[in-house]
């Protein structure tokens, strides 16, 4: 017989009923029933009920195990009694009577508890991650995530990819974040930094003739944690194609997500129909560039029913260049409740309030009040025809803007009795997002989002540049390497209106996607650099070695990255990344576990030709 099992402890069936076997494991859960001793045996397969009562030779042994002791027994397999069968675990049929115990490894006092559901201090739950990781939620969490990275692998080898492994060690290159930078031994003074992304080398492989290029790529940013971003480093399934167009790399990732959601994603609905949506129409109607599509509330513009409106403050407001008045609209939401509630919400959010509109039907009181007669009459006048009853506009804004913008809002947003809308006004960069926080909260809270599906959405026609207020400076907006659409011709007229070849995935309200068409002709470059205040020196400075491949017959080229993290997230119905993640920091960026970071020794400091400086 094997040194430590016969079997793992989810393998044993009622055709095992009379086998001597061998089990290892960790003792889950101990249950003394008058003298008989129960142990849950847990692998990392499943569990077995394993029991002892005098009769056996090691029951005083087996009397002093505790939780997480790490035993091998051998023993004898029993049906169990037909009345104490457990069918929610494939040994539920059977229990095992010990013979013979070794301890393997004893624990003492627990930090935290593996059986159960308990909740923890995630300080504690990062100390001891490898408690943490014993628990079932987190083993299924850790093997989903290597069974989606499987899954990815093979979807991409039948898409004939080939997986090429970038540099770790590289120079330091400006994506978007800060670099962690590596002092070099050998050239004191100077230092490495890791990649924020293989951007540029697997363009580069584009330039080498590697027509597909993928990778499980790890990533290292110094970025400010969030709940799902990684504050240190991550994972993305990383490629690149030459040859094609935007819609070519659509084609390409959309089977092979789709196809993992389908796969993983727990029976839930996932779309087949990718929409694609301009950058400033998500903006526009969601209020972010990563929208939740299970929410149908769509946002729209209707400034031109408060425009000289006797709603003052938006009014105003609209005489300013660049403002305008956002609806969002609220099925079944039309209750003073409700409205109250999300104006409290803004007010939450910093804003000095939402105001709203909602229709219901016309009440007696409504009516006494709208005529100053007493509501018994009011009631009398409803019921008579007098008075026309139907539907009426209710709420502060009703009242200022009067019956008929109203009535023009309520059909522009196709609302009716029973719905609300809600609205804020500005210029829109200093509301979108907050408008977008409220459409999902809206969403939510009146049930209108669909819970049973992934929704996704690819953001197009992302602007290249934007104009800084303050400055009035062109900057880069979005991605500077993004072929503008249109090339050189396109960089002679207004930048404001230069879109680029990027776009972005969206699903259920976050990001997965990220990519680009790559402008790989060196003077349309130049061109796109300069329009933002960078001269052919400094490019070259930077970006050198990407720069000099692309004056030698460089390829059309594009790609996207989808963060496995994210998508792990989500398969996992997690709101945290660091759920679906074995090791990960905690938000201050320090492993609790491991202490990093950690100060260096001064033989490391001397080695490498630095000093630290004291913060004050």
């Amino acid at each position: 017989m094997h040194a430590y099992r016969s079997h793992t402890c989810a393998a044993l069936t009622s055709a095992n009923v009379g086998d001597t076997v061998r089990l290892s494991g960790w003792v889950h859960r101990v249950r003394d029933h008058g003298g008989v001793m129960f142990i849950d045996l847990r692998d990392h397969y499943g569990m077995t009920q394993v029991l002892c009562d005098p009769d056996s030779p090691v029951f005083a042994d087996v009397e002093k195990v505790r939780s997480e002791w790490c035993v091998r027994i051998d023993g004898e397999v029993k049906a169990r009694d037909a009345s104490l069968v457990n069918p929610k675990i494939p040994t539920g049929e059977i229990e095992v009577f010990v013979r013979d115990m070794e301890v393997l490894g004893d624990a003492g006092e627990l930090p935290l508890m593996v059986f159960g559901d308990q909740e923890y201090p995630e300080e504690t739950r990062l100390t001891y991650r490898y408690l943490d990781l014993r628990r079932e939620k987190m083993q299924a969490n850790m093997k989903l995530r290597s069974d989606v990275v499987a899954s990815l692998r093979k979807r991409m080898w039948d898409q004939e990819f080939r997986e090429y492994q970038t540099p770790i060690i590289t120079a330091s290159s400006p994506e978007g974040a800060r670099d962690f930078l590596v002092p070099s031994r050998l050239h004191p003074g100077k230092f490495y930094a890791l990649p924020q992304a293989p951007q540029q080398f697997k363009q580069l492989l584009m330039v080498s003739g590697f027509d597909k290029y993928f990778q499980i790529a790890p990533c290292f940013r110094d970025e400010d944690p969030r709940a799902d971003r990684s504050p240190t480093d991550f994972y993305q399934l990383d490629l690149e194609m030459s040859f094609v167009t935007q819609q070519d790399v659509f084609d390409t990732i959309q089977p092979v997500l789709t196809g993992v959601f389908e796969e993983f994603g727990g029976g839930k609905k996932v779309d087949q129909t990718w929409e694609q949506i301009s950058y400033r129409d998500a903006a526009l109607w969601y209020g972010s560039d990563k929208p939740d599509l299970r929410n149908p509330i769509k946002m729209q513009v209707v400034s031109e029913h408060f425009a000289g409106s006797g709603f003052a403050i938006f009014a105003k407001l609209l005489e300013q260049d660049g403002t305008e008045i956002r609806a969002i609209p609220a099925p079944k939401g039309g209750s003073r409740k409700f409205c109250d509630r999300m104006n409290a919400y803004a007010q939450k959010e910093g804003l000095p309030g939402m105001g709203y509109i909602f229709w219901r039907e016309k009440t007696a009181d409504s009516v006494a009040q709208e005529l100053g007669i007493p509501v018994k009459e009011a009631q009398a006048k409803l019921k008579s025809g007098e008075v026309e009853g139907g539907m009426e506009a209710a709420g502060p804004l009703a009242k200022n803007i009067g019956p008929e913008r109203t009535e023009a809002i309520r059909q522009q947003l196709g609302l009716g009795v029973g719905d609300a809308a809600f609205f804020l006004g500005g210029k829109p960069k200093t509301f979108e997002a907050i408008a977008g926080r409220a459409r999902n909260v809206i969403g939510a809270e009146l049930g209108l989002t669909d819970e049973d599906r992934y929704a996704f959405a690819w953001i197009v026609d992302f602007p290249i540049y934007e104009r800084d207020e303050e400055t009035g400076k062109i900057d880069f907006e979005h991605n500077p390497f993004s072929m503008p659409q249109g090339g050189m011709e396109a960089l002679q007229g207004d930048p404001l209106e230069v879109l680029g070849y990027q776009y972005d995935l969206a699903c259920n309200g976050y990001e997965l996607v990220s990519g680009a068409i790559r402008n790989h002709r060196p003077e349309i470059m130049f061109k796109a650099f300069e329009i933002a205040g960078y001269d052919e020196s400094e490019v070259r400075k930077r970006f050198g070695g990407m720069v000099n491949a692309f004056q030698y017959g460089a390829p059309p080229h594009g790609g996207c990255a989808a963060g496995i993290d994210r998508i792990v997230m989500l398969l996992a119905n997690e709101a945290n990344i660091r759920e679906v993640i074995l090791f990960p920091m905690n938000q201050r960026a320090e492993d609790l576990m491991m202490n990093a970071p950690s100060e260096p020794t001064s033989d490391q400091l001397m080695e490498l030709g630095l000093r630290v400086i004291p913060q004050d």
